[in-house]
């Protein structure tokens, strides 16, 4: 069966795809939303990270972008099962002893609950703002998921040694519930899904049609073969928008509506494709729209994944 989770609403407001009743949402409605997902069968609930957006990004990207380590530990409280996911966090932005210090205690907090997705990043003044160095984020990212591996390890000493980072000596307690965090890359430029297979535990490609997805698996596939990988890998996928039933309002026509069955056929091609997992949205006119789509797909389309 293919598991399923959801980009939670409010807590980033993109004019990509937020829908007009967030402006006015605030922290009570994620925790509906995030309790409808967790009783719902959901695999996680994922929550976005800017640190800040500049004025030339703000019409279009919104300047609401929630912390997503804040976000995950207060909605982790209020869950009981459902994984936290980072989608993405641009770990690049902070040094990886305070990265790892956050989520750790996360993951030490809800009980192993933490997918660690991270990504390159693309705003170039919040690097900037931040003195990092932007056009050398790939590299940036690479040594991160290096010095993030060995800070969310077992070792209450953690130790590094590499260009951009250097640490021993320095303990961390609490040590991450899990043994080991998955690590999920976000992107789907070459260099991203490179990343993905030989320093992931799996991929979440940021918007590839269908059409695009099977060149890309294949392509994890031969690099992880290659490099002689082995081990459980993730292959994650996000779904066109949804809408349970028939629609009486304009979802767009890009939205995939009809009846329950009807649309677990057609998410099924993602698993026939090698998918594991597939992040889905639901269009909504209001919280409780949203929540009446997640409970039925929970309880009716997922059955048929």
């Amino acid at each position: 069966m293919t598991a399923y989770g959801i980009q939670l609403p409010v807590q980033s407001q993109s004019t990509l795809y937020a829908e007009p009743w967030e402006a006015g949402a605030g922290p009570e409605d994620l925790v509906e939303v995030a309790r409808a997902a967790d009783r719902a069968g959901f695999a996680y609930i994922a929550a976005c990270d800017h640190v800040g957006v500049p004025r030339r990004l703000a019409p279009a990207m919104s300047t609401v972008w929630y912390d997503p380590v804040a976000t995950l530990a207060y909605l982790a409280g209020v869950t009981e099962r459902v994984r936290l996911l980072s989608h993405v966090a641009v770990v690049g932005l902070r040094h990886p002893l305070l990265t790892a210090k956050q989520y750790a205690t996360l993951d030490h907090l809800s009980g192993g609950r933490l997918i660690l997705g991270v990504g390159a990043g693309h705003v170039q003044e919040e690097f900037e703002a931040l003195g990092v160095d932007f056009a050398g984020r790939g590299a940036v990212l690479d040594e991160s998921i290096d010095a993030l591996r060995k800070a969310l390890g077992p070792d209450e000493f953690p130790e590094h040694h590499g260009k951009l980072y250097d640490f021993e000596g320095l303990g961390q307690r609490p040590r991450p519930a899990q043994a080991r965090v998955p690590v999920w890359v976000g992107g789907s430029s070459p260099a991203a899904v490179r990343r993905a297979a030989l320093k992931g535990d799996g991929w979440l490609p940021q918007g590839d049609p269908r059409d695009r997805l099977p060149a890309q698996i294949e392509r994890i596939r031969r690099l992880r073969a290659e490099a002689g990988i082995e081990g459980p890998f993730t292959v994650g996928a996000i779904a066109e928008p949804l809408y349970l039933g028939t629609p009486t309002w304009d979802v767009g026509r890009r939205t995939l509506s009809g009846a329950p069955d009807e649309l677990a056929a057609s998410l099924r091609a993602y698993r026939a494709m090698g998918v594991d997992q597939i992040q889905v949205r639901f269009r909504s006119r209001d919280r409780e729209e949203l929540i009446d789509q997640i409970s039925a797909f929970g309880a009716e389309t997922a059955p048929h994944l």
